[in-house]
């Protein structure tokens, strides 16, 4: 099983991006030669910025080729380095390798952002990560206990399943709202529902899909989405699920402990 269904150029090209004996992402700037080059360092809070950056190759010329890798070429993830706060950007190519997100952060404090990505011709993504520091008042919050249920934008969505380290663990969500089920989820990012794991601490990153995909005469629209996921070791994990409904997207957000 793949913890991470990659669609390349060719429409049922399935990559996996972990699996059995995954390894933690993203607590590298630089890997496999490839470098994450951030032009952008420091930013202040509630102020709206271009977060540009740039990829570099093995060559050390800006990256420029990319395999598409869920509908996009380029995931941007930002997550407070207390895991209280997660968005997920698509940035746009502004040419001669860099790219550029509006990015709008709320509060104070330091936080990490992570590039997820698939070099045109590699055998496989990556994803490399550079933290960046919001001035302001910063207030550190303790991560949120471990719940089944959690309330968004008057949805609720419940999770079940366990993770255990060096395993293939499957967890299932499910979408309700005004405590029915939702069976109309709309396709983002070519699946029902988009899911990422950061570990607390060190912020590994974990990429997972859920199992089949829209289209496929299988996979429902709701009220469930499973996923597959392997975690590189024991520790608290933060889950972010964005899903779309009625042409919005929500997260959700869960503490998971992995032992």
């Amino acid at each position: 099983m793949n913890t991470g269904t990659h669609h390349a150029h060719h429409a049922h090209g399935h990559h996996g991006h972990g699996g059995a004996g995954a390894v933690a992402e993203g607590l590298q700037i630089a890997k496999d030669g490839y470098v994450l080059v951030p032009e952008t360092l420091r930013l202040t809070a509630g102020e709206e910025v271009d977060y540009r950056f740039r990829i570099l190759g093995k060559d050390g010329a800006p990256l420029t080729a990319f395999a598409e890798t869920h509908e996009k070429k380029i995931h941007l993830i930002v997550a407070r380095r207390d895991l209280t706060g997660f968005w997920h950007l698509h940035p746009a190519e502004l040419g001669d390798g860099v790219w550029t997100a509006r990015l709008n952060l709320p509060e104070a404090g330091e936080y990490r952002v992570f590039t997820d990505f698939w070099p045109e011709g590699a055998d496989k993504g990556l994803t490399l990560g550079a933290d960046l520091a919001v001035a302001g008042t910063y207030e550190p919050r303790p991560v949120p206990e471990q719940a089944a249920v959690f309330e968004v934008d008057g949805y609720e969505i419940g999770i079940k399943g366990d993770l255990r380290p060096e395993e293939t663990n499957q967890l299932v969500l499910a979408v309700h709202r005004d405590g029915e089920p939702v069976t109309d989820l709309q396709p983002y990012l070519g699946a029902y529902g988009h899911l990422v794991t950061l570990r607390l601490g060190d912020l590994a990153y974990v990429h997972v899909h859920p199992d089949g995909a829209p289209g496929d005469g299988e996979t429902q629209p709701g009220p469930e989405i499973a996923f597959q996921a392997h975690v590189p070791g024991p520790g608290t994990y933060r889950l972010f699920l964005d899903f779309k409904h009625e042409d919005v997207v929500h997260t959700a957000q869960f503490t998971v402990v992995a032992e």
